[in-house]
């Protein structure tokens, strides 16, 4: 190995140290808790180590989110496989609740976190936030086309979808205590899951 490689692979690698010491203090301590000057305490480095790569807290906010949506975008692959747009959506659906369930802190941090994102608004594109956004869309339009919802508003149709599935996950990671029915024996991944049956039902009505 070069000494060019050598170094490129070192600097990747201190950019994912810093990745995850970030990660882990923006989702325990929350936004403005959390400094520069931390986060090199974690990784043991001086902060002039972090300015090296980012140059303030809200640009290494805006890297962690566009991981975090870069491995959710990575969730939704082989759905093209899928030829029935109505139930590929379905399946973005399902897919997005596993998602959810599994990684709730880093759901917490990518959608319901408040930051300035100041970086977003520098930014031409949102990267994998746009993409996730465009592939939804993608798929209400396919579903118009092919005969459902009779209204024809797919930008409309896609904020509904999003908007429902954001807040059916909101509560169930901020309020789980809300979606269980103890004296039912209803968990409240099993509320989750009949909520989304029920506004499957809506959606074929529209």
């Amino acid at each position: 190995m070069g000494i060019a490689e050598r170094k490129d692979r070192e600097r990747q690698e201190m950019k994912s140290l810093i990745l995850q010491a970030a990660t882990r203090m923006f989702i325990e301590e929350g936004y403005e808790k959390t400094s520069l000057r931390k986060i090199a305490e974690q990784i043991e480095y001086s902060p002039a180590t972090i300015y090296l790569y980012y140059a303030d807290k809200d640009e290494l906010f805006f890297a962690i989110h566009d991981e975090a949506f870069k491995h959710f975008f990575e969730t939704m692959y082989g759905l093209d496989s899928v030829t029935d747009p109505f139930e590929r959506l379905v399946q973005l659906g399902q897919r997005y609740i596993d998602f959810s369930m599994k990684n709730p802190e880093l759901y917490d941090l990518m959608f319901l976190m408040e930051a300035p994102m100041k970086s977003q608004q520098v930014c031409e594109e949102w990267g994998h936030g746009d993409r996730s956004w465009e592939a939804l869309y993608q798929i209400i339009s396919e579903c118009i086309a092919a005969g459902y919802f009779k209204s024809g508003d797919a930008l409309n149709i896609s904020r509904l979808v999003f908007s429902f599935m954001h807040g059916l996950m909101t509560v169930y990671i901020r309020r789980k205590k809300m979606m269980e029915d103890v004296e039912a024996g209803v968990t409240a991944e099993e509320s989750v899951l009949q909520a989304f049956t029920y506004f499957k039902n809506v959606l074929r009505g529209l």
